[in-house]
């Protein structure tokens, strides 16, 4: 088996259902929920309007304010992943498939446009770790940049939700709902509907 060069990431607790892609050499702790996946397509996937809706609805909440628990016995073990995509398959079995190479160049661009807001060029420069094997130390290249960037999180990315990103995660949704055969305007609650019945097919027979 090939050796994950990184794996898929979300927060247990967290005002927005977001996902990154985590370094091999990061050992998250028990405050984070940890996918063994390192394909664009699982990962966009997992970002689509249909797992966040999906999650939501089958999540705990937690806290005065009621945020919401991503528990993966009920938000990710039961959700059906399109079929032919699923996590059971090798990402290299279906790297030709259309379907996930739609949903994987829709992942990376919103991965690639997260990245540059979150760490612009113009605020900082790429360091060589000392220790093999780990990512560039990302530098602030002033004091300035330094108090910007500590701004720059995803949650207050997310909190404002900028033109940008609303059309990225729109492009994923597509071509998300593209691979389930459904059409792109689908409403969140016939979406819960179709992905309760999918669920519902594939639970193994009792006994």
């Amino acid at each position: 088996m090939v050796p994950l060069s990184r794996t898929i990431a979300t927060p247990s607790v967290s005002k927005h259902r977001i996902f990154i892609f985590l370094h091999r050499s990061i050992l998250p702790d028990h405050a984070a929920f940890v996918v063994t996946r390192d394909d664009e397509t699982t990962f966009g996937i997992l970002h689509s309007r249909f797992h966040e809706a999906w999650s939501l609805r089958l999540c705990t909440w937690l806290g005065i304010g009621n945020d919401p628990r991503y528990t993966p016995s009920s938000t990710f073990e039961t959700f059906p992943f399109p079929e032919g995509l699923t996590p059971n398959i090798q990402a290299t079995d279906y790297a030709s498939d259309p379907r996930a190479i739609r949903i994987a160049n829709a992942a990376i661009r919103l991965n690639e446009l997260r990245e540059n807001w979150l760490n612009p060029p113009e605020l900082v420069r790429m360091e060589a770790e000392v220790v093999p094997g780990f990512p560039d130390r990302v530098i602030p290249v002033n004091e300035k940049a330094n108090e910007e960037l500590k701004k720059r999180t995803l949650t207050n990315l997310y909190n404002q939700r900028p033109t940008w990103l609303r059309q990225a995660h729109e492009s994923l949704d597509n071509a998300v709902a593209d691979a389930y055969g459904w059409p792109a305007d689908l409403s969140e609650e016939e979406a819960l509907k179709r992905l309760l019945e999918l669920n519902l097919v594939r639970q193994p027979p009792p006994g």
